[in-house]
Parts: structure tokens; C-alpha cells; sequence
């Protein structure tokens, strides 16, 4: 079978990027050839015998906004003149707009505009653009996902999001993200070996360190109200205002930024518990990676993916901005974690729940209904190449 994926960078450091990657790998597994219309693939694929790439560029020098719309132009334009020569085409977001068979959506920017945690809700001239380019994602996605046959929700709150966007829920299947189980697992670490503090009640925080979005701030308020907790912060903190506001909260000597670090899994391995309350987020992987390594989980119910993390290995608040609420499960979390026996049975339920969302799982189940469809679907000409 002949299969056409639209994305702008398949890499494995990449959430999305990745998510795609897999696809591609386990497509070339199960003998398909695969034509990437992308700018930037690994290394890997760009002599594959099954893999044909059609660089398309995405100039971003302009802007992410101009560089994302030149993209989707290019990526019309080509489709306009080869899809009769592909069974399926698959796409994500608004990487195009002509109508393809499967469009995966891995966040709802027309939902992210009304979070109150969007940056144009501050001033600022940055902050504007935040607000023009998230609204002109918005239209374009719609217009993509309206015109795809299927759309794939990465989790059950885009899929909700989609719904209240006026897409069809009946034109909706969720595919949650997959997870690296032999990277991520349960086991023991030495914390001195990994710069952490040992003998404390030690919460972990993976995610960026410049923007409130991920809610560090709410972390280190907590903070103050459970002083025995200790946070490590795993994130580049060059520039982050966060540092200075835990020197401001007299909290420095317990929270421990720790920088842009490539030994995630060893770091939840080591630490008691993830905590994550990020003000938005549309399928988090972190979660899945924290689980998977037998991590009880501290979240938002603004986090999706949320809906993995149940009464027996975690606990989800409903307001992440709920300073009180976060001191006290944290405070909870670390006491009940003092008890063997319940660390342990809430580890393999953390676990279980995540046991099925293998990476192969996930490809296998977008392939499966890429090979449903086959070249059954006579795909119209899209009536907006030239304008994109």
C-alpha cells in the first residue's frame, strides 16, 4: 500500500514528531511504502528503500505563522497533482487543508485560545501574535478537520474539545500516545547519582521552565504550605523566572532545578511521585512516562491523558491554579508513600493502567485504519490549492 503523511518534522525529540516517527517505522514494518511530505525526517529514513521524500519546506524565518501557512500551501499544491497515486493519505492539523483520509489532531488551538492561560490574555506585543497565530490555527484546523473523512484524537479531551468545535463526534477516534516500556519501568536508582536529595519526600516536575503554561508557579506556592516536600524541576531554567520566585517563597533550598536533562526515566525511577498541573495540555506524554515507570501522579483535570491516572495511583485535581488543594494531595501523597505496601500496590496499578500503550500498539491501530480504508475513497479536488 501506498501511504502519504503530511507532517512538518518527524523527530524522535519531538511529541508529536515522534508519534508520526512510529507510524512511518511500523508502516516500513508491515511493507508499505511511505511518502513524507515533510521539511525534516531522521537520518534513518532518508535512504530507506520504502521511503520517498518529498521536502516540504517550512520557513519559519518569516514566522510560525507565515512558515506554517507557506507549508500547507506546498503540501496542497502536491497533493492536488499526486493523490491519485496514493491509497491513503494521512496529515496532522493544519498541515493541509486538501482533504485526506486520516487527520490526527494533537491539540485544539480554537479550545487553547479560550484557556485562561493563553498569553494573549497579557500584554504585550509578543503576546498579540500568540493570539493571532493560535486564532488562524484555529480556522485552518477546523477547516482541515471538516474536510478529512476520519480525525484521530490523541486523547478523550481533544476529542471533547473537537466535539464543542463542531467537528463530528462520529468522525472521531481516540489513539492515545505511546509510551517507550523498556525505557520507562519501575526499578530502583540511586538519588546521589542523579544530583537528587535522598531521605525527603521528593516530587518530580518534567516540562518547560519559561512560561507559567506548565504551572510551576502553583508547585512552589504549594510549597509553602507542605514544608516538608522537596521538588526536583527537570527543565531548562536559563532565563526561567522561577528560580528567583522560589528564592522569593523561601523555597530555594527545596526546590532543585536541575536543568535540560536527557536521564528522564532514571529520574522517575528515583523520585515518589510526578507532579503536573499544568493549566493546559492537550495529550501529555510525561503522564504516560511517569505511570509507565510505576510514578503516582499529582495532576490537573486540564491535562489530558488525566483520565489514566485513577484514585489508585494518582490524584487529579479539577482547578490547577488551586494552591491549598496541591499542598495538601502532596502532602497526602508523600505520608501514604511512607507505607511499603501502598507504594507498591499503587505502583502496579499506575502500571497496569498504561500497560496496553506501547508505541507498536499505537502505530498499529492508526495503520489498521489507514489499511481499512485503502484506495476505496475517491478523494475530490481541493477547491482552496491556490490559496492554501
Amino acid at each position: 500500500m501506498k501511504i502519504a503523511l503530511v507532517q512538518h518534522r518527524l523527530r524522535r525529540n519531538d511529541g508529536q514528531g515522534r508519534v508520526n516517527l512510529e507510524i512511518v517505522l511500523r508502516a516500513l514494518q508491515r511493507g508499505h511504502h511511505v511518502t513524507l511530505l515533510c521539511e525534516w525526517i531522521e537520518p534513518e529514513l532518508r535512504d530507506h528503500p520504502g521511503v520517498t521524500w518529498v521536502r516540504i519546506p517550512c520557513p519559519n524565518q518569516y514566522s510560525n505563522l507565515v512558515g506554517g501557512f507557506i507549508s500547507s500551501v506546498l503540501a496542497n499544491r502536491w497533493l492536488a497533482h499526486h493523490r491519485p497515486e496514493m491509497d491513503v493519505v494521512m496529515a496532522n492539523g493544519a498541515t493541509t487543508t486538501y482533504p485526506v483520509d486520516v487527520c490526527a489532531c494533537h491539540m485544539v488551538h480554537s479550545a487553547w485560545i479560550k484557556s485562561q492561560a493563553h498569553p494573549s490574555r497579557q500584554l504585550g506585543l509578543s503576546n498579540r501574535y500568540q493570539g493571532l497565530y493560535t486564532r488562524f490555527n484555529a480556522r485552518r484546523e477546523l477547516q482541515a478537520y471538516h474536510a478529512a473523512h476520519n480525525v484521530v484524537a490523541v486523547s478523550q479531551k481533544v476529542k471533547r474539545e473537537l466535539v464543542e468545535a463542531g467537528v463530528p463526534s462520529d468522525k472521531i477516534e481516540v489513539i492515545v500516545n505511546g509510551v517507550n516500556l523498556d525505557e520507562f519501568h519501575p526499578g530502583p536508582e540511586e538519588r546521589v547519582a542523579l544530583g537528587l536529595p535522598v531521605d525527603v519526600p521528593l516530587g518530580l516536575f518534567v516540562g518547560g521552565l519559561k512560561i507559567p503554561l506548565k504551572n510551576p508557579d502553583t508547585i512552589l506556592r504549594a510549597m509553602t504550605k507542605a514544608p516538608q516536600i522537596h521538588v526536583a524541576f527537570a527543565g531548562a531554567a536559563e532565563g526561567s523566572p522561577f528560580p528567583a520566585l522560589a528564592e522569593s517563597l523561601g523555597v530555594a533550598d527545596r526546590a532543585h532545578f536541575l536543568g535540560f536533562r536527557r536521564d528522564i526515566p532514571a529520574l522517575m525511577r528515583a523520585s515518589d511521585f510526578l507532579v503536573f498541573p499544568s493549566r493546559y495540555e492537550a495529550g501529555t506524554l510525561v503522564v504516560l512516562e511517569a505511570l509507565a515507570s510505576g510514578l503516582p501522579v499529582i495532576t490537573a483535570a486540564t491535562v489530558g491523558n488525566s483520565e489514566f491516572v485513577t484514585a489508585e495511583c494518582g490524584i487529579v485535581q479539577e482547578d490547577p491554579n488551586d494552591v491549598d488543594a496541591l499542598a495538601g494531595h502532596m502532602a497526602t501523597m508523600s505520608e501514604g508513600l511512607t507505607n511499603t505496601l501502598k507504594r507498591a500496590r499503587m505502583s502496579e496499578a499506575a502500571c497496569r493502567s498504561v500497560a496496553s500503550l506501547t508505541w507498536s500498539n499505537m502505530a498499529d491501530r492508526y495503520l489498521d485504519k489507514a489499511e481499512s480504508i485503502g484506495s476505496h475513497l475517491q478523494v475530490p479536488p481541493c477547491p482552496i490549492v491556490n490559496s492554501g
